[in-house]
């Protein structure tokens, strides 16, 4: 993948995948399963938002600066899926099927519609406006990766 576009979409496939593991495992009372697949979705979905909290949105303020938009919005929405994440973990841990799946349905629909705008807007702003995409694309992919490498 070559682009900030690219990679950062690519990432939010593969967290929307495992997060459907982890709810279809969970649909069929598949805990330790489940526990499993969550561990994994939590751990890469907080790499993933720290990686645009910590390189990209920071970079695309300065290129822009633009600091009262997109990545304004983009941050108060990452804090509203850390709550609804706190909310199903304990759901999970606790076992409440009924719970965890009507938690996983609003956490999907605020996922999908902030994946959207990202890749819709947010992405594309930043790979047009950081002089050093390519750069940036790298300390995403390094910062993403690195923290995949812990956890194995």
């Amino acid at each position: 993948m070559s682009s900030i576009p690219d990679y950062m979409t690519a990432q939010h496939r593969h967290c929307d995948d495992v997060f459907s593991a982890a709810e279809s495992a969970v649909a069929l009372g598949n805990w330790p399963l489940a526990q499993r697949e969550w561990k994994i979705f939590t751990r890469e979905l907080e790499a993933h938002l720290e990686a645009e909290e910590n390189i990209l949105f920071p970079r695309f303020e300065q290129a822009t600066g633009i600091t009262q938009g997109p990545t304004m919005v983009m941050r108060s929405e990452h804090e509203q899926m850390r709550a609804l994440v706190q909310q199903l973990t304990q759901a999970l841990e606790a076992g409440d099927q009924e719970v965890y799946l009507g938690l996983s349905e609003t956490l999907m629909v605020l996922m999908q519609q902030h994946n959207m705008k990202e890749e819709m807007m947010l992405y594309p702003m930043s790979q047009q406006h950081i002089s050093d995409g390519e750069q940036t694309l790298n300390d995403i992919r390094q910062h993403c990766e690195s923290d995949e490498l812990q956890a194995v």
